[in-house]
C-alpha cells in the first residue's frame, strides 16, 4: 500500500531525487481564457497543449484545463495518463466539421470515417470530464438532397469522438457527445461514458471497442428524408465486436430519448454490423465480427420500434452488398427495460444471453489507473 506525505506524494517518491521526484509530480496546463492567470503552462488551443503533453515522456498525469468557450479544432490524444477537465458541457465546446468523404487525409489509412472525428483518443488512462465534443457536419442539409443529387454527398458518417486502437481505460464524465451519423466510434480498447449526453441518428454508437455507457441520455436525432411509417429511420447501436471478445457496447441504467421530428417506432436498438475486411481469399464481411450489445435496466421511449432490433447488409464473398446479417445470429440482449417503448415483439432472438452488471464493470475496470 501506498503511504502518502504532505503535498500528494508517496513515501517511496519522496526517497527519489528531487529530479526524480519532480519527473513523477502531476503537472497542469491551461487553455483558452485563463491564459497568463496563473503558474500553469498556457495555450491558445487544446491541440496545442496535447501536443506539448506528448512531448513530456515521464509517467506523471497531465491535466489540462479547458476554460469555457467554443475551440474550433480537432485535438488527438496520443499520450497516456491525461485529463482534459472543460468547465461544464454547456460552457467548453470542441467543435469540428469533417465528415468521411472528405476526411481520408486525416487517417493514418485513409479511412474517412476515423479521419471525421472531432476528438481522437489513442492513448490510456484518459479522463474526459465538463466537455461538449461536436461534429458540425450540416448532415440534415445533405440528408435533404434527393438521391442523384450532385451536390449530395454520399459518405456522410460525421463522428464526434474516435476511440482509436491503442485507446484503453477512457472515462467520460459529464459530456456531450453530438452528431448525427456515426457519432461515437469505439475503435480500440475498453471506455466507459458516465452521466454525459450522446446524440446521433444512424448508427450513432458503434465499433468493435468494449465500451461501457451508464446514467446516460442517448438522445435520437431526426433525419430530413422521407420516412415512412413502420420502417426503420435510424439505429442506436451497431457493434461488430470479434467473437473473441466478451463484451461490446453495454448500457446499463440509461435513457433511450428522442429530439422533436423523430417518429413514434422509428428506432432501432441496434443492427449487426460485420464490417468489409481484407483475408486472403478476398474482401468480405467479417464473419468473426458478432457484435455484443446489452441494454439494461434502460427507460426507452416511444421512438423505439416494436421490434427492437433489425438486420445489417454486408459485403458477400463474390464483391456484391447481399449478405443479410440478423440481430437473431448476434449477441444481443436487454433485461429490465422500461418505458413506452420497452415493450418488444418476439422475432426469434435466442436466450441464454443476459449479462450482468458485476460481471460487466469488473471486466472494464480491470488494471484501471486513476489520476486521483
Amino acid at each position: 500500500m501506498n503511504r502518502y506525505l504532505p503535498g500528494g506524494l508517496t513515501l517511496a517518491a519522496a526517497l527519489l531525487s528531487p529530479a526524480a521526484v519532480a519527473a513523477q509530480a502531476p503537472v497542469e496546463y491551461a487553455v483558452g481564457a485563463s491564459c497568463g492567470q496563473g503558474a500553469a503552462p498556457c495555450f491558445t488551443s487544446v491541440s496545442r497543449a496535447l501536443e506539448a503533453a506528448a512531448r513530456d515522456t515521464s509517467d506523471r498525469w497531465i491535466t489540462i484545463r479547458i476554460a469555457p468557450g467554443d475551440y474550433f479544432e480537432k485535438p488527438t490524444v496520443t499520450r497516456s495518463r491525461v485529463r482534459l477537465i472543460g468547465g461544464g458541457a454547456a460552457r467548453t465546446r470542441i467543435r469540428f466539421g469533417a465528415v468521411a468523404q472528405t476526411a481520408k487525409a486525416y487517417h493514418r489509412a485513409g479511412w474517412g470515417t476515423p479521419g471525421s472525428a472531432t476528438l481522437t483518443i489513442d492513448a490510456t488512462d484518459v479522463t474526459v470530464t465538463g466537455l461538449t465534443v461536436e461534429n458540425t457536419f450540416d448532415y440534415l442539409a445533405n440528408d435533404r438532397l434527393a438521391d442523384g443529387d450532385p451536390a449530395k454527398i454520399g459518405n456522410p458518417q460525421a463522428a464526434a469522438l474516435l476511440l482509436d486502437i491503442h485507446s484503453d481505460r477512457v472515462l467520460l464524465d459529464q459530456t456531450r457527445l453530438l452528431g448525427y451519423q456515426d457519432t461515437v466510434f469505439a475503435n480500440g480498447g475498453r471506455a466507459i461514458v458516465r452521466s454525459s449526453l450522446i446524440s446521433g441518428n444512424v448508427d450513432f454508437i458503434f465499433g468493435n471497442g468494449q465500451l461501457l455507457i451508464e446514467n446516460s441520455e442517448i438522445r435520437s436525432r431526426r433525419r430530413a428524408a422521407p420516412y415512412a411509417a413502420g420502417e426503420f429511420q435510424s439505429f442506436v447501436a451497431a457493434p461488430s465486436t470479434p467473437l473473441s471478445q466478451p463484451y461490446g457496447i453495454v448500457f446499463y441504467r440509461s435513457r433511450l430519448t428522442r429530439e422533436e421530428g423523430v417518429p413514434d417506432g422509428a428506432v432501432a436498438l441496434a443492427r449487426p454490423w460485420h464490417p468489409t475486411t481484407k483475408f486472403a481469399d478476398g474482401r468480405y464481411a467479417d464473419p468473426a465480427a458478432v457484435g455484443q450489445v446489452a441494454f439494461i435496466d434502460c427507460f426507452m421511449d416511444r421512438h423505439i420500434h416494436p421490434e427492437h432490433w433489425t438486420t445489417m447488409n454486408g459485403t458477400a464473398r463474390d464483391g456484391t452488398v447481399t449478405d443479410v446479417f440478423r440481430p437473431q445470429d448476434s449477441r444481443f440482449s436487454e433485461v429490465r427495460s422500461h418505458g413506452p417503448g420497452a415493450a418488444a415483439r418476439d422475432i426469434g432472438m435466442p436466450r441464454g444471453q443476459e449479462i450482468d452488471i458485476v460481471s460487466v464493470r469488473r471486466a472494464f475496470m480491470a488494471g484501471w489507473r486513476s489520476a486521483e
